[in-house]
């Protein structure tokens, strides 16, 4: 199973902010698209990602006037992105060494989609079931 594979089902859709908007305002996106990270993107260019965990760290570090900041303040600025050919077992074993839950699909330097740890769960409990319902068959017709 592929990344391209996910995003096939899910669709390419990738929602992002450009790094002068204000924090509330990319918190607002968030919150209103029920997601836990959006891309910063400058032109067409990533520069970088605004997580549910950078907010959250950013808040207890100086608080609340921070959501009047403008994003690049805040944003992870070192982006680890995948290919639409990486497996997903890849994928799934980087985002926990480095610890993050949501990752841009990048071809030929294009931000060409978005996946998150909920989306590669998603997609392996529906193998699974795949997997159950054809040996089922298989018994059956044993």
């Amino acid at each position: 199973m592929t990344v391209r594979s996910i995003l096939d089902s899910k669709g390419h859709q990738v929602l992002s902010v450009e790094p002068d908007a204000k924090l509330a305002a990319a918190v607002k996106i968030l919150g209103e698209k029920k997601i836990g990270a959006v891309l910063v993107m400058s032109q067409g260019r990533m520069e970088g990602i605004l997580s549910e965990r950078d907010i959250v760290r950013v808040l207890s570090e100086r608080g609340a006037h921070v959501l009047e900041e403008p994003v690049n303040g805040v944003m992870t600025r070192k982006v680890v992105s995948c290919r639409q050919s990486d497996t997903v077992a890849g994928i799934m074993e980087m985002m926990t060494l480095g610890k993050f839950r949501h990752l841009p699909v990048v071809e030929d330097g294009k931000v060409v989609g978005l996946i998150s740890i909920g989306d590669i769960v998603k997609r392996r409990v529906q193998e699974y079931e795949n997997e159950q319902e054809a040996l089922q068959n298989y018994i059956k017709t044993a």
